[in-house]
């Protein structure tokens, strides 16, 4: 990565954290991000969910984009209990970027859920997990344009 593309710190110390847990480590931040994933708010829950659908996640996930002050806010709503994998790898990416700019978003380096995620088995769950990062990634494009 170059310097133009430095990644901003929030994302960084979720990197950092990642990549010195062992397995087991790793596997027990998992179950504990999952639990910390927010519920919906109400105010998505009466949207038409079809443009907010990841379609290319095994399990239904939905995310909301919220902009408020110039700053990017993510919302999900999936079964957590069902999900757990989901749920903490959203919880973990949400931390990393809700309340900064979009640019911070775009910045998710390509490699960020081959970083917290590795070692871990879950190598079906890849194409959905980086799936959300894009979407996230073109959420973050759109708040960009519309602020221009």
């Amino acid at each position: 990565m170059s310097d133009a593309q430095q990644v901003p710190p929030s994302i960084e110390r979720v990197l950092g954290y990642f990549r010195k847990l062992s397995r087991e480590d790793k596997m027990q931040a998992l179950v504990q991000y999952s639990k910390k994933l927010e519920p919906l708010p109400e105010r998505f829950q009466t949207l038409d969910r079809t443009a907010f659908t990841v379609p290319e996640c095994q399990t239904r996930v939905d995310v909301f984009p919220e902009v408020r002050d110039g700053m990017l806010y993510f919302h999900a709503d999936l079964d957590p209990r069902r999900s757990p994998t989901i749920a903490a790898f959203l919880s973990i990416l949400f931390g990393a970027v809700n309340g900064h700019p979009p640019a911070t978003t775009l910045a998710i380096p390509p490699d960020f859920v081959r970083i917290v995620m590795e070692s871990m088995g879950l190598g079906a769950r890849e194409v959905g997990l980086n799936a959300m990062v894009e979407r996230l990634k073109r959420y973050a494009r759109e708040a960009s344009r519309a602020a221009a």
